[in-house]
């Protein structure tokens, strides 16, 4: 008998009735036969909740997967999901990660599946530049970050996909970044770092329940993609890393991002929608996005940084019940001269904060451009920014709004606020320069361009978006043998 016809897969059909016969014909689908009959600590009856759940199951060592922390297996993942890949059509197929180290490099999602890591299940991303293909740049960023040629692949990528879940029992994704932070901080890099996580022109997708830990620059970042779920992740990395910001939702529409601890060595949440000209001329904003109930820390940058990449357009966030610790600044907005675009119609409410050097920071001069063909002329529109309900605890700096010549940031609105300066507090503790709105409520007592106008809320929306009414399904890891 072949080594493939030895193998197997444990397979999933949610109705009883026909089970049998169904796993008879899907096995010889795939040339495998069942052998004796095995079980897997915690695969069976673990339920879980998910957009969608699969017919079909597998688990990697079906294919060949060891668990030792030593031995690669990047073909095992890229093979395993091929195969499993022919189920897109009969409900779709989950593959599971069992409790152990899986060495890996990149490796490409498919379409109708689910990649679920157990509890103590760790994947490692391998430090072998080797095994990392190489992309192209961002069309709407028209260079690599890190250098201008292109990128490495992320650790787990998908492109023009329908239909996916990464999940787990907070199982564990760790990106070893620490081999990207040297080299980049030593100049040693002629492509872009991976990133930990990235969907590309892809819909409905869920990432939720998972441990990242050191990516080797952002952590996860879905671009050119709608109807995004965001859920339940632990984020970690060193506070001095470079770029680990943690959720990159860019250029995406109809996303919620929720329930997230944060500690990164950038932004904690970056919105972003392309790059000065290239973003201006790809022309795909980010809007429709839900970012609530996240904590964060990140000393040396913002719990939400709105850009500074926003040249496709940023509109209709909303930001409600977030807590940032020991962080740089709340919710801020970066964007200059050459950027284009705008950001509008964007409503805060509910933040806890806790050391902060600004509580409300804006920045128009803010440059970073990726080479010099900008367009001195594309000014974006900073419009309709309202933030409202917020307390502040020890900080140095109640806001630093800075808008550009000619083109001011306006309609902002910031209503029941409290900051609590800190004793190594400055003396002008509001810096404002070409900014128009109102305030109330605020203390201590706004700048001049933000005047008092009576007892009111800033609006915040009262309608749901579409991304709110999903309904998760339960599924379960329950095996047929």
């Amino acid at each position: 008998m072949s080594h493939t016809m030895k193998q197997y897969l444990h397979l999933r059909n949610s109705h009883v009735t026909g089970v049998i016969s169904l796993i008879i014909i899907l096995l010889g689908a795939v040339h495998v036969k069942v052998a004796e009959c095995r079980e897997y600590d915690g695969l069976n009856n673990v339920e879980y909740p998910a957009i969608n759940c699969r017919n079909h199951s597998a688990v990697l060592t079906d294919f060949g997967g060891v668990g030792d922390g030593k031995t690669s297996n990047t073909e095992v993942f890229r093979s395993a999901i091929s195969k499993l890949s022919q189920y897109a059509s009969d409900g779709g197929a989950e593959l599971t990660v069992p409790p152990g180290k899986w060495l890996t490099g990149p490796f490409n999602l498919t379409s109708h599946f689910t990649l679920f890591l157990q509890k103590d299940a760790v994947l490692l991303a391998s430090q072998d530049e080797s095994e990392w293909p190489h992309l192209p740049v961002l069309p709407s960023y028209g260079r690599g970050r890190d250098a201008p040629g292109g990128r490495f692949s992320s650790l787990i990528f998908g492109t023009n996909l329908v239909d996916v879940v990464i999940t787990g029992q907070n199982g564990t994704i760790d990106g070893q970044g620490s081999y990207w932070w040297y080299k980049f901080r030593n100049k040693q890099l002629k492509l872009t770092r991976p990133y930990m996580i990235e969907i590309m022109y892809s819909d409905q997708i869920q990432i939720s329940n998972l441990t990242l830990v050191n990516s080797p620059s952002w952590f996860v970042h879905p671009i050119y993609s709608s109807n995004i779920i965001i859920q339940g992740l632990t984020i970690l990395a060193p506070v001095t890393s470079p770029n680990t910001d943690g959720i990159n939702p860019d250029s995406c529409t109809n996303t919620m991002i929720e329930d997230c601890y944060i500690v990164s060595g950038d932004d904690c949440v970056a919105v972003k929608s392309g790059w000065d000209e290239y973003g201006i001329r790809f022309g795909m904003p980010t809007r429709h996005l839900i970012i609530r109930r996240v904590t964060c820390i990140s000393p040396d940058s913002a719990m939400v940084a709105l850009g500074s990449e926003m040249s496709g357009g940023i509109e209709d966030v909303r930001v409600e019940d977030l807590t940032a610790i020991n962080t740089e600044s709340a919710v801020r907005i970066k964007t200059a001269v050459g950027r284009g675009g705008y950001v509008k119609n964007i409503f805060v409410r509910g933040l806890k904060l806790n050391t902060m050097k600004y509580v409300f920071w804006m920045t128009g001069s803010y440059g970073s451009h990726p080479d010099p063909g900008f367009d001195p002329k594309a000014l974006p529109i900073i419009s309709g920014i309202n933030y409202r309900d917020v307390i502040a605890k020890n900080v140095t700096y109640s806001a630093k709004l800075e808008g550009i010549s000619n083109d001011p940031f306006t309609e902002i609105c910031i209503s029941n606020v409290n900051i609590q300066v800190s004793e190594q507090r400055k003396k002008l503790q509001w810096n404002c320069t070409d900014v128009a709105g109102v305030t109330s409520n605020v203390t201590p007592l706004p700048c001049l361009l933000l005047p008092e106008k009576g007892n009111f809320n800033c609006p915040f929306p009262n309608d749901k978006l579409p991304i709110e009414n999903v309904r998760f399904k339960t599924c379960s890891l329950k095996t047929v043998f």
